[in-house]
């Protein structure tokens, strides 16, 4: 399935993509889409059954906002330099273990949001990621199949990086993570029945139109499932938790100088296969 919030930020609704991409409307089944509806299985059996039925409301798209694909998230976990293709292109040894860091939830914005570039900024990136949103409670997870079977779906996530603030400024990563509007999700969550197989799909990101990554997640160093089972042994993850997977080869640190850093008016579009695109144009705060 493909779920989906819709409407205005603070009152998202949910929402289906049936198969001929009709939206459908989901409030009179559930109150939202997250973790809580992930973790209840006879809950997503409904959904399913209402989607196949062809019964459910239809929503007219024309000039509705999409949200983020979920709502309460807990926490974002992200995993650095995790492509050996762009481990390669700024000049990185592939990390022996999974490198971590945090994201707050107050930075998610819906895929086509403004995206605001910080005031100072003068190397706000782009990364285009794999977002895995968790469906059930994992602890101390002992292998990489068990992490995938916690997994509930999938979504596209920009993990927008302002890289002075990330590496020049001392500290840990989190302050170039975590600026306003840094995680534009969706725009919407596939669930994880659909993805046969989250290490083969095309991850590409354009900006003005000129493409810049092209990768595919075979190349990821560390794979989902065991990205999951990793981080269960220094956390708890719960339903609706997101993991940023890391990004590609492509982005503008990995390039020569001048770095092409965005800059206002600037627009970056992403997409990765069966998990929809995104739009977003680039705004001072």
């Amino acid at each position: 399935m493909k779920l989906l919030r819709v409407g205005p930020v603070g009152a998202e609704r949910p929402a289906l993509l049936d198969q001929d991409g009709t939206l459908r409307d989901l409030s009179g089944l559930i109150t939202d889409v997250d973790g809580a509806v992930l973790a209840d299985e006879s809950l997503l059996s409904r959904v399913r059954d209402a989607a196949a039925s062809g019964q459910l409301p239809v929503l007219d798209a024309e000039g509705l906002r999409i949200g983020a694909p979920i709502g309460r998230i807990g926490k974002i976990v992200g995993i650095g330099l995790n492509y050996f293709g762009h481990a390669a292109e700024i000049g990185a040894e592939p990390p022996a273990e999974p490198i971590l860091f945090l994201k707050a939830a107050d930075t998610v914005v819906g895929p086509d949001d403004t995206v605001l570039i910080p005031r100072g900024s003068v190397k706000t990136d782009w990364e285009a990621e794999l977002g895995v949103v968790i469906g059930s409670t994992a602890r101390y997870l002992s292998s990489a199949e068990e992490g995938l079977a916690h997994v509930g779906g999938y979504t596209l996530v920009n993990d927008v990086s302002e890289r002075e603030f990330q590496i020049e400024r001392g500290g840990t990563w989190d302050k170039g993570k975590n600026c306003e509007t840094f995680t534009p999700l969706g725009p919407w969550l596939v669930t994880a029945d659909e993805i046969a197989d989250p290490q083969t799909l095309d991850v590409k990101l354009w900006v003005n139109g000129e493409p810049q990554q092209d990768g595919n997640t075979a190349d990821q160093i560390f794979p989902v499932g065991e990205v999951v089972r990793y981080l269960s042994q220094f956390m708890t993850l719960y339903p609706g938790d997101v993991i940023v997977t890391g990004t590609p080869a492509g982005v503008a640190m990995g390039q020569p100088e001048p770095k092409p850093y965005l800059r206002a008016g600037d627009v970056v579009e992403l997409e990765i296969e069966g998990l929809g695109r995104q739009r977003q144009e680039f705004k001072s705060a």
